[in-house]
């Protein structure tokens, strides 16, 4: 499928998102020799949902290239901790990304956010693990349901996306950063799931479940192709020995 967006106009940025992409671009290319691929799944207007596996605390930094490549201005879904950071709080008030909080009363508030950003046209990133995965060879853990909550509450492109290489070079949990020699990084998107069977319905936690494991199942399949390696049958749980 070809790109074919050269003449599109590009998303106003604003301020912030210029901002940040004057630290994003270079810390890309820093970080290793980078492939971002299929982005044309990322439609040139309107509301989309990207959902991403998530293995390094660099796969923000990608995935914003990626949504900044297709001509579209990134809208995270982030721990609201992030906020209270001298200028980072700043530029992610002034840049309208979305806090989130998690098992507190305004926990609800993260997603009424995300739908109204949907709603208006913009593109949301979500990383549904909530954290970098524990599992030992990288590949997603069992994601919480909010994605389903999030994708079925308004109808636009879910597009899975995924992150390959980032942990190589910044590991979260060994605390091991090797930038050099640089490393192949590779982000890709996937085509949209078709979520039409689930829309409608009432949202159970059964129904909840099942949509977010076809979500993440789509973006574990992705995984594997850019792994040239099959993906595990099973995803990996939380407080599982490693």
């Amino acid at each position: 499928m070809i790109d074919r967006r050269a003449g599109v106009r590009r998303e106003p940025r604003g301020f912030w998102i210029s901002f940040c992409a004057v630290f994003f671009y270079p810390m890309g290319w820093l970080a290793g020799r980078s492939r971002f691929e299929e982005r044309q799944y990322i439609p040139a207007e309107g509301g989309a949902l990207i959902v991403a596996n998530h293995i390094s605390h660099l796969d923000p930094v990608f995935t914003g290239l990626q949504v900044e490549r297709a001509r579209r201005v990134p809208r995270f879904m982030a721990k609201h901790s992030l906020w209270r950071t001298p200028v980072l709080g700043q530029a992610l008030a002034g840049s309208r990304q979305i806090p989130v909080y998690r098992e507190s009363a305004d926990a609800q508030q993260s997603l009424r956010d995300a739908t109204t950003a949907l709603g208006e046209g913009l593109v949301v990133i979500i990383y549904p693990e909530g954290t970098i995965t524990r599992d030992p060879e990288g590949w997603p853990m069992q994601a919480r349901t909010g994605v389903a909550r999030l994708a079925l509450s308004v109808d636009v492109p879910v597009i899975p996306t995924v992150h390959w290489g980032t942990r190589d070079v910044l590991d979260g949990y060994s605390g091991k950063f090797r930038p050099l020699p640089r490393k192949a990084i590779t982000v890709r998107c996937g085509p949209p799931v078709d979520l039409t069977p689930y829309r409608g319905r009432t949202q159970d936690a059964a129904l909840l479940r099942e949509v977010t494991d076809l979500i993440m199942g789509r973006v574990k399949e992705l995984l594997a192709e850019v792994r040239g390696e099959p993906a595990p049958a099973e995803f990996f749980r939380r407080g599982a020995a490693t």
